[in-house]
């Protein structure tokens, strides 16, 4: 595995955050506050466990997990307290990449089958503490999931001897060279525990002690140097800005040689700024940070497109692009619904063509209409109980599971969202 990542983990017990590996002391009141902090100082993932005990505590726990990945920008992984597939389905809805089953409980090995069939395999990571039961569950774990996270110390050529499934260790040791001899360890994905989730840890220095050691931490490698961008009069490179998710452009600015190093290695947008001749970071004093998604190089390599996630408003006048002057045209909505439901539909038509294994999509397409039709009448009965309940946010999670089936419905019988709208226009 080429790159490793840094993942430090939050222990929630009755709303706060706990050390768990001895005594449970409180660590922090805000478990937001904490994700947030992880995440600002250069994390690369994090993993929640709900270490509660009844459901009301597993619903706060759950809550807090929605409340984390509003405030992160990095994936979550979490669970804790899953005994049912709609325990699994909460994790997820609640932002997490993937929801882990504890396979000390056997609740968990008689659920993984089931949830990953689901949710797909590739939103299922499972929870280990012995190699026992490693090698006991070994055909489950490689069919059903695709991320274990160990709880101890192993004898890591052992683990790797048994199974090619990405692992994460979260370990109690506070030695920094027994984290480095964990991350260069073969098919070891990232380290987590008591080193890594100190609250003053400095992730990107230590990513450079990483790299001093051979080992690959960043998330992103550029695929070109920067000398081999075409520079303007200035010897800078002009960056234009985009949003990931609406394809809005924000912001033009512009990079010279270190600027562009450091977005590179910290995934956060930096610029070089002409007024104060000087590099800033996108945020730095607003909080307003653009994190990276791609970046592009156009056909003459003299200009660079960054799609990002932008935090709040990109434009020094609270607006949320600096392109808001009208000039010429008509105005229309940057934030068109189509442009999302039309992208959701496009990544499940090239499921069908190109199918993964372990997609969950696949897996209907597999079973065929009927399968499709029965999910789709599953997700409408379930929109009906969510709108009796007091809470609005399951509507919009039910509601998302239906348009995400109908879609499905909608590839297997050619229908587009073109088709849709045509549609709903002559009415």
């Amino acid at each position: 595995m080429s790159y490793k990542r840094l993942t430090p983990c939050i222990f929630i017990d009755g709303g706060k955050a706990v050390r768990w590996f001895d005594d449970s002391t409180i660590i922090s009141d805000d478990v937001v506050s904490l994700a947030k902090h992880y995440s600002g100082m250069g994390a690369d993932e994090l993993i929640v466990f709900d270490l509660s005990n009844s459901d009301e505590d597993h619903e706060e726990s759950v809550g807090l997990m929605k409340q984390i990945n509003r405030v992160i920008n990095i994936p979550m992984v979490a669970g804790g307290n899953i005994r049912r597939q709609e325990d699994v389905k909460k994790v997820l809805y609640a932002g997490a990449k993937r929801a882990m089953l504890n396979f000390s409980k056997s609740l968990s090995v008689e659920l993984i089958e089931e949830v990953s069939r689901r949710f797909g395999k590739e939103r299922i990571a499972v929870s280990l503490n012995d190699f026992d039961s490693l090698f006991k569950h070994q055909h489950l774990l490689e069919e059903y999931s695709t991320e274990l996270i160990f709880m101890h110390r192993l004898d890591l050529n052992s683990v790797m001897n048994v199974t090619q499934i990405p692992c994460v260790v979260v370990t109690d040791t506070l030695e920094q060279e027994e984290i480095l001899k964990i991350l260069k360890s073969d098919g070891i994905k990232g380290v987590s525990g008591l080193f890594i989730s100190q609250q003053d840890m400095d992730f990107n220095a230590f990513k450079d002690i990483c790299a001093r050691e051979g080992i690959r931490m960043t998330s992103f490698e550029s695929m070109m140097e920067f000398t081999e961008f075409k520079l303007n009069a200035d010897g800078l490179l002009p960056v234009i800005v985009q949003d990931y998710k609406t394809n809005e452009v924000l912001m033009m600015a512009y990079m010279d040689e270190e600027a562009f190093e450091h977005t590179v290695k910290s995934g956060r947008m930096t610029y070089y700024s002409r007024s104060r001749k000087e590099q800033w970071v996108k945020g730095e004093t607003s909080g307003h940070y653009q994190y990276v998604k791609t970046l592009t190089a156009d056909c003459d390599k003299d200009t660079l497109l960054a799609k990002v996630e932008q935090i709040g408003a990109a434009c020094h006048t609270g607006n949320h692009t600096c392109f808001f002057q009208s000039v010429a045209g008509t105005d229309y909505n940057t934030n068109n619904p189509l442009q999302i439901f039309e992208s959701v539909y496009a990544t499940i038509m090239d499921r069908k063509q190109n199918p993964r294994e372990g997609s969950y999509t696949n897996y209907l397409f597999d079973k065929g209409i009927d399968k499709i039709l029965k999910k789709v009448g599953e997700e409408a009965a379930e929109i009906i109980i969510a709108a009796k309940n007091p809470n609005p946010e399951e509507i919009k999670y039910e509601l998302s599971d239906f348009l995400y089936h109908a879609m499905v419905l909608m590839v297997e019988r050619g229908v587009t969202w073109e088709d849709i709208t045509n549609e709903l226009a002559d009415r």
